[in-house]
């Protein structure tokens, strides 16, 4: 093949593989219908959800519900959490949102996705919703979110909840190093195609068959958001990991582990540092469930927690 041949097809095949962002407009009504809502807060337009009261009904005096907030992982949004609002919502006012450069809520202008970063964002919006104390759940890169506040910020906290939680270093990485990002990740932002990222998705299951194609499409769809992509990318870089044992060690509130036992991102075993580290923690393990239990066993799961935060 000449050079010029050459050239010809992989234009051909980028041009089959270039996978473009989706109009804004089109995906918020998608997947921004009732009660979603967008915040101004932070320098950004936070894509919300509040489920459940606000108010209890008990007499003579009317006292607030407590609430719960929901913190997503890597490359999802605040629809993950779907199946367990129905469960939660009965007792608590829970509060999901899109995290900074995902799903609707879009990217950040500082281009600042660090912990850091989230903290501030998650503090300054319980702040704009007048609610000082939470339980505080989250799911992978959000329960690493979720213990780095609750470290940060125990007055706000009454009891926390990780799900797969990432913060201890696996083999092949190290405290205090950026991560490498190769080029297959930093093509994703413009190849994604929906059978790649099946690929990339179906190992977070136990199993198979909850990957279904509507599933898929949404993440698909919400990946392809404007600016949502990069920011991922940026995400990871930013993911420079630090011992968590002094942070976690700073935490007092009743802590539930949850994870499941088919995990293959964040294996099972992880939740042994945790319990060394966390005073006042303790450990549910799902059988046959992968790396997102809210979404493989969302009945079974969402109970556990519920049972818990009461």
């Amino acid at each position: 093949m000449t050079g010029i041949g050459l050239l010809a097809a992989l234009a051909a095949g980028f041009a089959c593989l270039w996978t473009p962002d989706l109009d804004r407009t089109e995906l918020e009504s998608r997947y921004a219908g009732s009660p979603s809502r967008f915040v101004e807060q932070s320098g950004l337009r936070v894509h919300l959800r509040s489920s459940g009261p606000t108010m209890t009904q008990s007499e003579p005096a009317r006292e607030p519900v407590p609430t719960v907030v929901l913190l997503h992982g890597f490359g999802s949004s605040l629809h993950t959490w779907e199946d367990w609002v129905p469960v939660l919502s009965q007792d608590f006012r829970v509060i999901r949102y899109d995290l900074p450069g995902s799903g609707l809520t879009g990217p950040d202008a500082r281009g600042d996705y660090t912990d850091a970063r989230g903290i501030v964002v998650l503090l300054d919006l319980l702040n704009h919703l007048g609610i000082q104390k939470i339980s505080l759940i989250g799911h992978s890169i959000g329960g690493r979110l979720a213990w780095n506040f609750a470290a940060e910020n125990p007055e706000r906290i009454e009891k926390l909840v990780l799900v797969a939680p990432d913060g201890f270093a696996s083999p092949g990485f190290e405290y205090g190093k950026a991560p490498e990002i190769g080029l297959s990740l930093h093509a994703m932002r413009f190849i994604l195609p929906k059978p790649l990222l099946r690929m990339s998705l179906e190992p977070a299951y136990g199993k198979a068959a909850t990957m279904t194609d509507q599933l898929l499409t949404r993440y698909h769809d919400l990946m392809r958001a404007p600016g949502v992509r990069p920011a991922l990318i940026a995400r990871l870089e930013q993911s420079t990991l630090q011992d968590p044992n002094p942070t976690l060690a700073n935490i007092k509130v009743p802590t539930l582990l949850l994870w499941g036992e088919q995990d293959a991102m964040i294996p099972v075993a992880n939740a042994n540092d945790y319990l060394r580290a966390l005073p006042n923690a303790r450990l549910v393990r799902m059988t046959g469930v992968g790396h997102l239990p809210q979404e493989e066993a969302p009945a079974e799961s969402a109970l556990i927690v519920h049972q818990f935060l009461q």
